[in-house]
């Protein structure tokens, strides 16, 4: 009997009963159930901290590597054998590729002089110059506080308000201002009223610092008054820092400041002929009373002198005012030859720091002198300084006003004193400073009738 074949019955996937009459679970989950079950729970989360821990340590695995190709590019290394037809560069010359820009050293400048040199004239050169910080006599302050104190035991005060002032501190000011007063201002400043740098903006709206030109006293004066410390802000933004002064009477003074590696100081030193100087004290000498006692009282009292005036002369009250306007000559020129001996011999910090000037010099070779000046210190005369120069050198007649920067015939000033000082004034003079006179190639009138003729030159080649 043959076996029947068992009848199978063929159900779909998609029906509801597929399979053996056996019935599929639907495909739908149930979310609560999951939940509800801690063990699929824990299931899933020992997952996820698998997947975040090889992810993670994927990542350190990564950041590793690249700091070791980042060392090996800063250091390469040395190879015995180096590869051929390929050039590579050194360390050297990649140093040489990422160098960082040099900072400019900050030129200080100190012009040394003494009044009625034509300092005020050399100074505005520099006090046009948009690249320039220019204080003007900033030691009268001493002098003026410090009254009557004696012109030499003064200077080593005055060196230490320069250091303090070439470092833009200028809360020195305030050791010199009288008590219970109110804090010194820009206004408050000796020369503030002709400085183009406090009259300019940002301090005041009246004039640019980048325009060259004279500026109004009496507009500065107008200026609102700014406190120090913007002043010393506004002094750090400069390359250049110039003092003119008349205070320092011997370079040697200033030699500790020179000497310091962290100032970058050099000193021009205007010199002028000491029998004009004489003529031109004697014409301002009510504006320069105290300054002229406090230089007589720095006087040797046991040196011997060439009686002032002729002793048939029967001396006045002019002929005593005089006398302390040609009696500071002596001092002043005691000073100079020091300076003079130092620039012979030069030491070591001394040496490419130093330049003398003589204004006659700069009135008769204006533009050559301005041009050799400015390359001293490292700056550039534009156009528009030679200009400014030439204007206020080549005026009509040479000034009235001693104390006045003034366009005037700087020629016909230079010579002056050979028509206006009698001999016996000359003669003075011209012993107390024989021995700059000497140096700095001026020289002597024999005779009062030399001295009046002005196509006999009394200048020669300096020895300095």
């Amino acid at each position: 009997m043959k076996n029947k074949p068992y009848p199978v019955k063929f159900t779909p996937p998609w029906e509801k009963n597929a399979g053996f009459g056996r019935k599929h679970k639907s495909c739908t989950r149930n979310h609560t159930k999951i939940i509800a079950n801690p063990g699929i729970v824990m299931k899933v989360l020992r997952r996820k901290k698998i997947i975040m821990f090889l992810a993670y340590f994927l990542l350190v695995a990564l950041t590793m590597l690249n700091l070791a190709n980042y060392k090996w590019t800063k250091e390469p290394q040395q190879c015995n054998q180096p590869m051929q037809g390929v050039n590579f560069q050194s360390r050297s010359d990649i140093r040489h590729l990422y160098k960082a820009p040099q900072v400019k050293k900050r030129q200080l400048v100190y012009v040394l002089t003494t009044w009625r040199s034509g300092s005020s004239f050399f100074g505005e050169l520099f006090n046009q110059n948009p690249d320039v910080f220019f204080l003007y006599e900033p030691m009268w302050h001493i002098w003026q506080k410090l009254y009557p104190g004696d012109a030499v035991s003064l200077q080593g005060a005055a060196r230490d308000m320069l250091s303090s002032l070439y470092r833009c501190d200028f809360s020195v000011f305030q050791l010199y201002n009288s008590p219970g007063s109110k804090n010194i201002t820009t206004l408050g400043l000796f020369g503030a009223s002709i400085n183009k740098v406090i009259c300019s903006y940002p301090f005041c709206s009246s004039y640019r610092k980048d325009v060259v030109g004279m500026v109004d006293e009496k507009v500065c004066r107008k200026c609102p008054p700014q406190s120090l410390q913007m002043l010393e802000e506004e002094c750090l933004k400069y390359n250049t820092i110039v003092i003119k002064g008349v205070r320092i009477l011997d370079v040697n003074v200033l030699a500790p400041l020179m000497e310091d590696p962290s100032l970058n100081l050099k000193v021009i030193h205007l010199v002028r002929d000491p029998r004009a100087v004489a003529n031109s004290r004697i014409k301002s000498r009510h504006g320069l009373i105290r300054e002229n006692l406090q230089v007589v009282r720095s006087r040797d009292p046991k040196l011997r002198r060439v009686p002032f005036v002729d002793p048939s002369h029967k001396m006045n009250k002019k002929d005593g005012s005089d006398y302390h306007s040609i009696g500071a000559m002596e001092v002043i020129c005691e000073q100079m030859s020091r300076t003079l001996k130092t620039a012979l011999h030069p030491p070591t910090w001394f040496k490419g720091k130093y330049m003398t000037v003589r204004y006659e010099d700069l009135v008769e070779n204006l533009i050559k002198t301005v041009r050799n000046v400015y390359r001293f210190v490292n700056l550039s005369a534009n156009q528009d300084i030679e200009i400014f120069a030439m204007n206020m050198t080549t005026g009509p007649n040479a000034s009235t006003k001693p104390f006045i920067v003034s366009s005037r015939n700087a020629t016909l000033a230079a010579s002056a004193w050979r028509t206006v000082l009698n001999y016996q004034q000359i003669r003075q003079v011209e012993e107390y400073c024989q021995h700059a006179m000497s140096l700095l190639g001026y020289l002597r009138a024999r005779t009062a009738g030399e001295a009046k003729d002005l196509s006999r030159p009394l200048l020669t080649v300096p020895k300095i």
